[in-house]
C-alpha cells in the first residue's frame, strides 16, 4: 500500500469518526435521554455499511491515530480539574468514596470472574474494569493480564455505564453526585456522558476518573504481587 493510499484511508477513517461524534452530540442535545457514546458507535457502523467499507480496514486505519490521541485526551482531563472549585469541598469524604470505589471496582468483578470459574488470565483482566483505557492497559501489563481482554472489558463496561446512567439518575438532582458516579463507574465513557449533563457533572466525572485511575494503578499491582496471583 502506497503512502497516499494509507494517508487517504487514515483521513477518511478520522473524518467518518468525527462526523459520527458531531451528529451524536447534536442528537444528545435534542434528546437528553439518548447516550451520546452509543449513538456515535451506531452511526459509525451505519456509515461503514452505507459506504461498504470493511470494518477491519476501517479499524486498522483509525486505530493508530486514536491510540496515539487517547493518552493525550486522558492527560487533558486535568483542564476541567483545574477549573473545579475545591473551596468547601468535602475532600475526606470524596477520598473515602474514591478509595471504596477503587477497591470494589477491581475486587468485585474479579470475584465474580472467579465464581464463574473463568481462567486465571480473565480474572486478572477484570482488575482493570473501573479505570480508563490508557491506565487500565498499563495496569494489565504490570500484572501480566491479557491486554486485548482488558481493553474489551474496559470498553464494554464504559459503554454500559454510559448507556444506563441517565435512567439510573432519575430522581437525583445533584450534578456533582452524577458526575462523580459516572467518572468512577464508567471512566472515559461516563465522563463524556457527564459533560452532556452539565459542566459541573463533567468536572466531577473527570475528578473521579483521574483519582480513581491513580489509586487503582498504585494498589492493584501491589495487591496482585503480594498475593502471588
Amino acid at each position: 500500500m502506497t503512502f497516499d493510499s494509507v494517508f487517504m484511508a487514515t483521513l477518511s477513517a478520522v473524518l467518518l469518526t468525527l462526523a459520527a461524534h458531531v451528529i451524536a452530540r447534536v442528537l444528545a442535545r435534542k434528546l437528553s435521554w439518548l447516550p451520546m457514546v452509543i449513538t456515535a458507535l451506531v452511526l459509525v457502523l451505519v456509515f461503514l455499511f452505507l459506504l461498504q467499507w470493511d470494518y477491519d480496514n476501517y479499524y486498522s486505519a483509525a486505530k493508530p491515530v486514536f491510540d496515539h490521541l487517547l493518552g493525550y485526551v486522558t492527560v487533558l482531563l486535568a483542564v476541567p480539574l483545574a477549573a473545579m472549585n475545591f473551596k468547601g469541598l468535602p475532600v475526606k469524604k470524596l477520598s473515602l468514596i474514591v478509595a471504596i470505589a477503587s477497591v470494589i471496582g477491581a475486587l468485585l468483578p474479579m470475584s465474580l470472574a472467579y465464581l464463574f470459574s473463568l481462567s486465571h488470565d480473565s480474572i486478572l483482566a477484570f482488575a482493570t474494569r473501573s479505570v480508563t483505557t490508557p491506565i487500565g492497559l498499563s495496569v494489565a501489563d504490570l500484572i501480566n493480564a491479557p491486554l486485548a481482554l482488558a481493553n474489551l472489558i474496559i470498553i464494554v463496561s464504559g459503554l454500559i455505564g454510559g448507556a444506563v446512567a441517565r435512567f439510573l439518575f432519575r430522581g437525583i438532582n445533584d450534578d456533582r453526585a452524577k458526575g462523580l458516579a459516572l467518572g468512577l463507574a464508567a471512566h472515559a465513557f461516563g465522563t463524556v456522558e457527564a459533560w452532556q449533563i452539565s459542566h459541573t457533572a463533567g468536572r466531577y466525572a473527570a475528578f473521579g476518573l483521574a483519582v480513581n485511575g491513580l489509586v487503582t494503578a498504585i494498589w492493584v499491582p501491589v495487591f496482585i504481587s503480594a498475593l502471588g496471583i
